[in-house]
């Protein structure tokens, strides 16, 4: 995982994989090529790493988190466009939370959560939707809990027994969003969160 997280992250060399990941030149070679065999890694022309077609195989079959992403992503993108700010979907993921979608703001200074992220489930308002305690149709804020200068507001979505299975969010630096983004972008996430539902309900995707 540390050669493929190193690669998703950037690195085509060899020499890039030593320095990203701390392995040994000899072990980062022999866990690369192991997975060449397998399909997880490809190599380029010019003898560069890239992540092998197998990965997208296997992520057609995570059935939940693939189909949430896609009816969420067209929300998550309204949902940039109405305030300005990035978008992320966030599910709770072995004690942390996995960002599974995400839609970044056209500011230069902007917040950006790549998909696949795993953040803190204990901090920032994505982790506090999901933990529950947020009633749906509600927001939760945070200001520079997570990171410092960034602000953000969530609402979690629920499915059709009222568990809160994702939570939709938006992040941005304060000194755009203020010390109270709940004030202003809100009522924009709650209602995007509530979509979302009301479509994991009728889809049975909650189930």
């Amino acid at each position: 995982m540390l050669v493929l997280d190193a690669i998703a992250a950037g690195s085509r060399t060899l020499a890039d994989l030593v320095a990203s990941t701390g392995l040994s030149r000899a072990t980062a070679h022999r866990l690369a090529a192991a997975l060449e065999v397998h399909g997880l890694v490809r190599r380029a022309d010019d003898g560069s790493y890239a992540l092998g077609s197998r990965l997208w195989v296997l992520g057609q079959q995570v059935e939940g988190p693939a189909a949430l992403a896609d009816l969420g992503q067209p929300l998550l993108d309204e949902l940039r466009n109405q305030t300005g700010e990035s978008s992320q979907l966030f599910v709770v993921d072995g004690g942390m939370r996995l960002c599974v979608a995400a839609a970044e703001s056209s500011h230069g200074l902007r917040t950006i959560v790549p998909i696949g992220s795993r953040l803190p489930l204990d901090l920032g308002s994505g982790g506090a939707a999901l933990r529950g305690g947020v009633e749906g149709g509600a927001w939760v804020e945070s200001v520079g809990e997570r990171e410092a200068g960034v602000a953000s507001v969530s609402a979690p979505v629920l499915g059709a027994d009222g568990d809160v299975v994702a939570a939709v969010s938006v992040s941005g630096p304060i000194d755009r969003l203020s010390t109270n983004p709940g004030t202003r972008h809100g009522a924009a996430v709650v209602e995007a969160a509530a979509r979302l539902g009301d479509q994991l309900v009728s889809s049975r995707l909650d189930r």
